[in-house]
């Protein structure tokens, strides 16, 4: 079996202010530095295999500063671990969002939260089968950590995903299943960020509110 620790990425501008980041390239802020030093300190309390991240640099970054806080290797950038596309709605407000495509007006090129599960998922699963009864870091994004989580346990868990929380997953036979959202490692990492995932993504607070 192996165990998988998801973390969501640091604070961006874009997440202080409330636009959908998605798959565009939007890099930390201080305080998303700071965020990434803190949950290290948290993570390395426990020993760690490997860390793989999203190759967006927000991700990549917050991996960085936790790999170097470990002392591990520099983390393993995985294309499949980007955040959800949002298509034309990237960049947007909620305001903008709602001027430009009020109630269900589909978005034009956004990703379909099944694609995005079944893409994570498969990540998941290669990295379980390569590398067997590892403890492994992924440092992503909140709506891939949220498509993981409904995917291991539907229905379950609508807490918010916040910036630099820790969700632990295990991989077997019978596949993902959720050991602990919101893990008690990262207890003081709750207070880092006042500001959640859904907050933060118009579209997905919209989605969520449908």
């Amino acid at each position: 079996m192996s165990r998988f620790f998801m973390v969501r990425h640091g604070e961006t501008e874009w997440n202080r202010i409330h636009r959908i980041q998605g798959s565009s390239d939007i890099p930390l802020n201080d305080t998303g530095r700071a965020q990434a030093l803190k949950v290290g300190g948290v993570l390395s309390r426990h020993r760690f295999d490997l860390i793989v991240a999203s190759p967006l640099s927000r991700a990549l970054e917050t991996a960085t500063i936790i790999a170097r806080r470990l002392q591990m290797p520099l983390p393993l950038p995985l294309p499949a671990l980007v955040e959800r596309h949002y298509g034309e709605a990237e960049g947007a407000t909620r305001a903008d969002l709602d001027a430009r495509f009020p109630g269900d007006t589909p978005v034009p090129g956004r990703e379909e939260r099944d694609a995005v599960q079944k893409r994570v998922t498969r990540a998941l699963g290669d990295l379980a089968i390569r590398h067997p009864h590892a403890d492994i870091i992924v440092v992503t994004h909140g709506g891939v950590i949220r498509s993981v989580v409904d995917y291991a346990a539907p229905g379950q868990y609508n807490e918010p995903i916040r910036n630099c929380s820790v969700h632990s997953f295990a991989h077997s036979s019978q596949g993902v299943n959720l050991i602990q959202f919101d893990d008690p490692m990262e207890v003081i990492a709750r207070t880092l960020a006042s500001e959640d995932f859904v907050e933060q993504n118009p579209s997905e607070a919209r989605d969520r509110a449908s």
